[in-house]
């Protein structure tokens, strides 16, 4: 299986998350293709069987403006893809996942597990929770 783990993170907390979903899915034999948003191939990203998309939220409570770029690159191309989101947050509740939960829907993906958030920076226990959550979309 082909899983695509992208994300954008600007204080080290969602790539905290990033990198123990990699190594979770990674250690199930999963090949995967890791990127930070901005030099992601969105063509492969698409291609792929999984894909595991992160950003922190930013303002608003809105995506990260790489994670923005790219997800609207690859939006029309996931109708019947799976695919999962997570990322870390600072203030608000969360409403960035729920918004980008609907997007995913409004373009036909199948959602491989529900949003995973993490406030602040990542604990042992929310690292464990990442492997737990990626381990999850494989099924």
């Amino acid at each position: 299986m082909k899983v695509a783990v992208i994300y954008a993170s600007t204080t080290g907390n969602t790539e905290a998350m990033a990198n123990a979903i990699k190594d979770a899915v990674s250690a199930k034999g999963a090949e995967v293709l890791f990127a930070t948003a901005d030099s992601a191939d969105k063509a492969a990203a698409a291609g792929c069987d999984l894909i595991l998309l992160g950003s922190p939220a930013m303002g608003d409570e809105i995506l990260e403006d790489t994670m923005e770029d790219f997800y609207s690159g690859i939006e029309a191309s996931l109708n019947g893809k799976k695919v999962g989101i997570f990322g870390s947050y600072d203030w608000g509740d969360g409403q960035w996942l729920r918004d980008w939960k609907d997007r995913l829907t409004n373009a036909g993906a199948v959602s491989a597990a529900e949003p995973l958030m993490v406030h602040l920076t990542p604990e042992d226990s929310d690292i464990e929770q990442c492997k737990a959550w990626a381990e999850s979309t494989l099924k």
